[in-house]
């Protein structure tokens, strides 16, 4: 029999996280932790990291769940199939518990060359928006510790301004030599949007993420049908959870790319889904974290080591935590690492203590 409890953690952001839609100084999520109960000490952990502004889930709805699912174990598995799939940030959690129960508690949930040290994920370096002055020095620190592919956040500080930082880049780097990615977040309406992506293709940018607003359907597929660069949905993915939605979704506004985030789309089996459907269409993709701590980095990154990855993923988020989970998961070069002889450290967790085996009577 498995037995639960689950925990509220807030993280701390090193600097402020500055999107279109707002700048996050704090960052919730909960831990789900979970044992057998003739073996207490061994627990299996997962994340649940819905992300504000992006997500459609709230924080109560996430705590009605874990109340729900720590006092019945019984039906988990069920619950991934069922009222689960409405909170995709918990359901992904049930799905790492489970994994990580199996594996003894290890956090290796899919044991391959990257757990095992000897294969980097590629992933693009991201710069937050901040004012001018500190995005420049951020590009360049990016580029500085090695990332081929930035991608940077605009559509807050003046697009001309943005579209300065970018052609400042591409006068001493050429396309062939650093991939550049922009993420709007929705930043732009029907009037102003093709006149800015006109501008970033001049620039050679590989791509923009989610250029309208989300649930904008026919503005978005209006823009993927005459854009000049490759379109890439990313909030528009979030709450379809059923496969003929994300079906009419994909037929429908017909995107380039997609970017995928299990924590926001319900984990692994739907992230699954998403790249299957995408893939029938001719549609590329790529997996990035949801700015979650080291547990729920580290079962997106473990995941997508094992996908057939062909172009840089977005899972460069870990450092942004001034109190992270101290973990193997590591970014050198341009990649994420995974360094097996760094142990993990859960001790800033203070998870309560869980009760041992009953003693024997007698």
């Amino acid at each position: 029999m498995i037995e639960a409890i689950w925990k509220e953690v807030t993280l701390t952001p090193r600097f402020p996280l500055g999107t279109s839609k707002g700048v996050l100084h704090a960052r919730t999520v909960w831990y789900l932790i979970a044992w057998h109960k003739e073996r207490p000490g061994i627990r299996g952990i997962g994340e649940a990291a819905p992300f504000p502004g992006h997500s459609l889930e709230f924080p109560a709805d996430v705590r009605t769940k874990l109340v729900e699912l720590c006092a019945n174990t019984a039906d988990w598995e069920d619950r991934l199939k069922r009222d689960l799939l409405q909170v995709p940030s918990v359901r992904f959690a049930v799905e790492q518990c489970l994994c990580d129960l199996r594996a003894s508690g290890s956090k290796v949930l899919f044991p391959s060359d990257f757990t095992l040290g000897r294969q980097g994920i590629p992933i693009n370096g991201l710069v937050w928006m901040g004012d001018k002055a500190t995005m420049r020095q951020r590009i360049q620190a990016q580029i500085d510790g090695g990332n081929r592919c930035v991608k940077m956040k605009i559509g807050a500080i003046g697009v001309d301004d943005e579209l300065e930082l970018l052609a400042e880049v591409r006068k001493n780097f050429s396309a062939r030599e650093l991939t550049l990615r922009v993420d709007a977040n929705g930043a732009f309406n029907h009037r102003d949007v093709m006149p800015v992506l006109e501008r970033l293709a001049a620039l050679d940018v590989e791509s923009i993420e989610q250029p309208v607003g989300q649930g904008l359907y026919e503005t978005m597929a209006e823009v993927c049908a005459n854009t000049p660069l490759p379109i890439a949905l990313d909030e528009d993915l979030v709450g379809l959870h059923v496969r003929g939605a994300k079906q009419d979704l994909l037929d429908h506004v017909k995107p380039q790319f997609i970017v995928i985030k299990p924590s926001l789309v319900g984990g692994w089996a739907s992230a699954q889904e998403w790249i299957d459907l995408a893939g029938e269409r001719g549609i590329g993709w790529w997996i990035t974290s949801a700015l979650e701590s080291s547990i729920g980095l580290n079962a997106v990154a473990q995941w997508t080591a094992t996908l057939p990855i062909n172009r840089p993923q977005g899972l460069g988020t870990g450092s942004v935590y001034a109190n992270n989970v101290p973990s193997p998961i590591a970014v050198k070069g341009g990649e994420l690492r995974y360094v097996p002889e760094v142990a993990w450290d859960l001790e800033q967790l203070q998870l309560s203590p869980v009760p041992g085996p009953a003693a024997p009577k007698g």
